[in-house]
């Protein structure tokens, strides 16, 4: 549906897209990451046609972005991150005039996205006077109004309170379960709620592409185990473990107790060997459990390294 082949582009010096290759499949819903300055936007805006790359080709449903603009276009629903409306007019007169703009919206067009968006009690209301959160919605309804294959929503909850984020975070997954859709957010739990797939990129570059388990099975690094025990001196004995690295004392442990978060190397298991020291010290285990990988963990392990490039407006600022 979406392949991307050795794909660059650049902004003056800075390099924002680098030789980047990936393919999406019809049907998938895609969480595309990276930190500020990747070259999501970017990324997403040339996919859109909005940016011609500067090298390489970009497919959607096998025609060329370049080549066939208007074809490829048609099969694209867009919202961008600052989410461009205008402001004066109606609910009602912003998606006839999007209407018409999208000869191919069809019957019932505007009906059907208002219904999908759940935007009926604004529909005759200023968009100057929208929240935040049904301003989001609009934005939605205008990408759906023509029933696009494929969905590019460019860090669609950002400025919204808890609350909206969950609607909306809602709206995407019920949208998204007959379209290919692709969301860029920093809101990494709405990448485990939304997708089902995450695509990771960091300086243009791609470091990761698979489902979320595969990413967080295969996470490098420590592992934390964190124990809470009665007894004296915990620590210095945990310290000689095989394949510690650290132990971390932390206050609130009930008196007598210590609560500690001991990080060991990714191979080790260390939980049979703390019962084992256990018994051999006359301890009392009142906790005892393995932190468990997070996204943000997984992330963090493939884009946190050396200084970010500084980053650019105009187009490779994320």
């Amino acid at each position: 549906m979406i392949e991307l082949q050795n794909v660059k582009k650049s902004f003056g010096d800075t390099l924002a897209v680098s030789d980047l290759s990936l393919m999406i499949g019809e049907g998938q819903v895609v969480g595309f990451l990276g930190p500020n300055g990747a070259g999501k936007s970017t990324t997403m805006r040339m996919i859109t046609g909005f940016l011609a790359p500067d090298a390489g080709q970009i497919l959607v449903n096998g025609e060329s972005v370049l080549e066939n603009p208007r074809a490829t276009k048609s099969l694209i629903g867009y919202l961008p991150e600052n989410n461009p409306l205008y402001e004066e007019m109606l609910v009602r007169d912003y998606l006839r005039f999007t209407e018409q703009l999208r000869p191919g919206a069809g019957t019932g067009a505007i009906e059907r996205a208002v219904a999908q968006t759940g935007i009926e009690t604004v529909y005759y209301r200023p968009i100057s006077e929208l929240s935040k959160g049904f301003r989001q919605r609009v934005g939605l309804a205008q990408a759906i109004l023509h029933q696009p294959d494929i969905l590019i929503l460019d860090e669609p909850t950002e400025g919204l309170d808890p609350n909206q984020r969950v609607e909306i975070r809602s709206l995407i997954k019920e949208i998204g379960r007959k379209r290919t859709v692709v969301l860029s957010t920093h809101v990494l739990q709405e990448v485990r709620s939304t997708c089902d797939r995450v695509i990771i990129i960091d300086k243009g570059r791609l470091v990761a592409d698979a489902d979320i388990e595969t990413l967080m099975s295969q996470a490098q690094g420590a592992k934390h185990v964190v124990v809470e025990v009665q007894g004296s001196k915990p620590d210095r004995a945990i310290q000689g473990l095989p394949g510690v690295l650290s132990v971390e004392s932390h206050s609130g442990a009930a008196r007598g107790r210590h609560r500690l978060t001991v990080t060991a190397e990714g191979d080790a298991e260390l939980r049979p060997l703390l019962f084992e020291l256990a018994k051999e010290h006359d301890w009392t285990i009142w906790e005892l459990f393995q932190e468990e990988v997070s996204l943000e963990d997984v992330f963090r392990h493939l884009t946190v390294g050396t200084e970010r490039d500084t980053e650019v407006t105009g187009g490779a600022d994320d």
